[in-house]
């Protein structure tokens, strides 16, 4: 969908009339207010943005409430939290014409089930990335420390007290990094890491933006490696405040520690025909070239629409040569049991 589609009548009526859609959100949702006014003057929208919390949070009280829902639409379930979603039953079909129907690349597709768009029960992919470790460069520099090299590294005395993980209950990153060193080193061996890591002093925080902004070493926390995202390192030099033209911090992709997140939009059950409509052209505007574009610098996050130019900061955001995923159907049937073990090895 190009923005710019409605004639003159129907802006008319859009402008006098416009339907309203709630659109629930992670915390992290953020694109420019012009594209988002546009949208709704020429889709005859009235966006009621949601913010849910991180992006677990999010999908627990839409699950919540789904009896009386208090959305039409949902951005941001990725493909980790995707079973529980399906599970649910909370997500509405998608019409398949619409939307662009261009290949999506593999790395950009909800699932290995996935067709040429890309979508999996009605969850369509909007944007891609990949978790991972980053570093405070100038903490390591400082201390004489060096870089650790694969995770066995970073359960020595050496990096005891270094690391802050978001809880994989309550935020997508942070069951991404869990599902990543299971799906690496297999699961008895990634919860012996675990285990060593609860003794060596990882540290565990609700969400990604706890993890980062508060504990992280470069924001004025004490833990200079964190669980962020291959884009963050591009962030960094988009938000200093002196031109600067190398990161301050760093990504550190080593085997078992890199997974690849789909982001997506989906409708969802409940909504009423007119809001069911407004919410089609909604997820079609996630995908249109303006937002894929802008969706780089202020979610960091890569487009998943082929063919969008990447934004030149992107340049500090490396993409890895390997990464971990998971088979939807191992997802389904082992995802809620790692994690409840996650649990009990690291936090009880």
């Amino acid at each position: 969908m190009a923005l710019g589609f409605a004639g003159p009548a129907l802006a008319q009526t859009a402008l006098t009339n416009p339907t309203l859609l709630r659109v629930m959100t992670h915390s992290s949702f953020d694109l420019p207010k012009p594209l988002l006014s546009r949208f709704e003057q020429e889709a005859g929208v009235k966006l009621q943005l949601i913010k849910g919390g991180d992006a677990g949070e999010m999908l627990n009280k839409l699950i919540l409430s789904q009896a009386a829902p208090v959305a039409d639409v949902v951005y941001g379930i990725d493909n980790t939290l995707l079973p529980r979603a399906l599970a649910s039953g909370i997500l509405a079909p998608f019409p398949s014409a619409a939307g662009s129907a261009a290949q999506r690349p593999a790395q950009a597709r909800m699932a290995d089930t996935a067709g040429a768009d890309g979508a999996v029960g009605g969850l369509v992919p909007v944007n891609y990335g990949y978790v991972n470790l980053n570093i405070d460069t100038a903490w390591f520099a400082q201390k004489g420390l060096a870089l650790p090299k694969r995770l066995q590294d970073l359960s020595s005395p050496a990096y005891r007290d270094l690391l802050v993980v978001p809880n994989p209950a309550t935020s997508s990153p942070g069951q991404a990094f869990m599902l990543a060193t299971v799906a690496g080193l297999g699961e008895s061996a990634a919860f012996d890491w675990w285990a060593r890591m609860r003794a060596n002093g990882v540290k565990v925080v609700k969400g990604w933006s706890e993890a980062y902004y508060t504990e992280f070493s470069r924001n004025g926390g004490s833990r200079p490696i964190v669980v962020s995202y291959a884009t963050s390192p591009a962030a960094e030099v988009f938000y200093s405040k002196e031109k600067i033209s190398t990161s301050p911090t760093a990504n550190v992709f080593m085997p078992a520690a890199v997974y690849r997140q789909v982001e997506g939009a989906a409708l969802l059950q409940g909504a009423s025909p007119t809001a069911r409509a407004a919410g089609v052209k909604f997820i079609e505007f996630l995908r249109a070239p303006a937002v894929q574009q802008a969706l780089q610098t202020s979610m960091w996050m890569y487009p998943a629409e082929p063919g969008t130019p990447r934004d030149p900061v992107m340049q500090h955001a490396q993409e890895p040569s390997s990464f971990e995923s998971l088979a939807l159907a191992d997802l389904k049937s082992q995802a809620g049991r790692w994690q409840q073990r996650w649990t009990q090895v690291v936090l009880k």
